[in-house]
C-alpha cells in the first residue's frame, strides 16, 4: 500500500528501498528518545528486518517516506502494535531526517495514516506512545487532537540504559471525524 498526497508518498519500506535512509539515520541523536539503534547501517538493516518480520506476522506496515516538495527521501513511519479484533492500532518509529523537521512533513504524514486507518482500514482507535521528555512530539500529537490517557512509569529502556517514561495518547475515530479542518501539527 501506498499513502500520498502533494506533499508526501509513503510507500512500504523493503529490504530494498531501506538504503535510501542510511544518511537519514546516521544523523546524531536523530532517535534520542527511542528503543531502536539505526546509526549504522547494519543497525539500519536489522531494524528494517524487524519491522518486516511484524508485518509478516501481521502486527505492523512500515513506510519509507518520501518528501514531494524537496524531492527526497525523509525517514520512516509505521503502523504497529495491530490489534485487528480490537481495533485498534498505534502509529510509531515515526523519525525524519533534522532538515525535514518542522517543514509540516509530519503534519501529512500523519494525516495520511490516519485517514486511511480509519477510513479505509476501518479502526476505531490510533495510540501514540511518546517518551515523556520529547515535548516536542507530545505536543505535534496534541494539536493532531491526541488525548494524553496516561503514562507508562519507566517501561522502556533507551539505548543509553535510560528507563523512559512513555505517556500512552489516542485518538478516537470520531473525534477525528468531528475535529476542525485545518487542524494540524
Amino acid at each position: 500500500m501506498t499513502l500520498e498526497n502533494d506533499h508526501v508518498r509513503l510507500e512500504p519500506l523493503t529490504m530494498d528501498n531501506y538504503k535510501h535512509l542510511i544518511p537519514i539515520a546516521s544523523e546524531k541523536k536523530l532517535v534520542q528518545f527511542s528503543p531502536s539503534d539505526i546509526e549504522t547501517p547494519e543497525a539500519l538493516k536489522n531494524y528494517v528486518a524487524t519491522a518486516l518480520q511484524q508485518q509478516s506476522e501481521g502486527q505492523g506496515i512500515p513506510f519509507l517516506v518520501y518528501d514531494k516538495r524537496k524531492e527526497s527521501f525523509a525517514g520512516c513511519t509505521r503502523y504497529m502494535h495491530i490489534d485487528w479484533k480490537n481495533k485498534v492500532l498505534h502509529i510509531g518509529s515515526t523519525w525524519i531526517g533534522k532538515d525535514f523537521q518542522g517543514s509540516g512533513l509530519n503534519t501529512h504524514m500523519k494525516n495520511l495514516m490516519i485517514d486511511h486507518a480509519f477510513d479505509t482500514m476501518g479502526f476505531e482507535k490510533i495510540e501514540f506512545r511518546i517518551d515523556e521528555r520529547n515535548v516536542r512530539s507530545r505536543k505535534a500529537v496534541e494539536k493532531l487532537g491526541g488525548v494524553l490517557e496516561g503514562i507508562l512509569r519507566k517501561n522502556v529502556y533507551l539505548l543509553d540504559g535510560f528507563k523512559r517514561n512513555t505517556c500512552c495518547y489516542g485518538i478516537l475515530k470520531e473525534e477525528w471525524q468531528n475535529k476542525p479542518q485545518g487542524k494540524s501539527l
